[in-house]
């Protein structure tokens, strides 16, 4: 995003010079044109960080909603039993056939809650992916799948992007995907970055990498240093890991799988303390 809103800019300063010389007046007017597009250019920065931040305050209060949910299901499937067995015995009164049918109404009412509280986190998440996917071309869109699930950023990168078949030596072409995931990983400065190396289950025959792991285990270490050197990412928040064939997403009796399977994973995520932010209270909670 700053490269779009950087450049009126540079095509401004540089029509202004191509001019050669100019009157004062014209000079007068370039000028507070350039000022202009600065004060415009600071205003669109702005307003892009804040809007990062009102998303990830809105990702970190988002967590378990389908387990609580199930959960509430399963409390207002219980409760709905008892008042079925409380009508089939007609003994315990009407008091108590009322007190069910309230505990129903409200248990009814969290699991409404907790839904919408779920689609605002799917919202919030689709509108996180539309942004972060929103700087690549439509070729790198197919060799790179970002997703976000409760706050938490997974960007897959496929092998054959980044290396050459069976090496670990990043492509010079990948510099420009790697240089955008950079830009990402920066924009979420206090989350930790996992990058995970994962290939196919065909063993690998070259004379300095003994196996599966090895191999999965140079291509993370290689982005992980590309990251911190070339791409100015704080080396205290990377983690490298291989998972070798292990971590499969697809068939490996197929090309077609296998070719998913051989995949470098770049997973940004929130610090442990970040988790414990509370989801939102039961509507039918008394506040404090």
């Amino acid at each position: 995003m700053k490269i779009k809103i950087m450049l009126p800019l540079l095509l401004f300063v540089v029509a202004a010079l191509t001019q050669g010389c100019v009157s004062n007046k014209k000079y007068t007017e370039l000028q507070t044109n350039y000022n202009r597009l600065q004060d415009t250019n600071r205003n669109l920065m702005q307003s892009y960080q804040v809007t990062q931040q009102e998303l990830s305050g809105s990702r970190t209060r988002v967590t378990s909603l389908e387990e609580q949910i199930e959960a509430a299901k399963a409390n207002a499937a219980a409760l709905q039993s008892a008042l079925s067995q409380c009508l089939a015995g007609n003994n315990q009164g009407n008091v108590n056939i009322a007190k069910l049918a309230d505990q129903i109404s409200a248990s009814s009412r969290y699991i409404q809650h907790l839904v919408n509280l779920k689609n605002k986190s799917d919202s919030l998440n689709m509108v996180l992916t539309n942004n972060l996917t929103r700087s690549l071309t439509p070729d790198e869109t197919r060799d790179v799948d970002i997703k976000v699930l409760k706050g938490v950023v997974y960007i897959s990168l496929a092998d054959n992007m980044l290396y050459k078949s069976g090496s670990y030596d990043i492509l010079p072409q990948a510099g420009e995907t790697l240089s955008k995931i950079a830009k990402i990983i920066n924009d979420y400065s206090t989350y930790d970055v996992l990058v995970e190396g994962n290939t196919d289950n065909v063993p690998i025959s070259q004379p300095n990498i003994r196996n599966n792991w090895d191999l999965s285990d140079l291509r993370a270490s290689s982005v992980v240093q590309a990251l911190q050197n070339t791409y100015g990412v704080d080396p205290k928040r990377l983690t490298a890991g291989g998972r070798g064939e292990y971590n499969p997403i697809a068939d490996n009796s197929t090309p077609g799988g296998r070719s998913l399977n051989r995949r470098t994973e770049i997973i940004i995520t929130p610090k442990l303390d970040q988790f414990m932010t509370l989801i939102g209270k039961d509507p039918n909670t008394p506040a404090q």
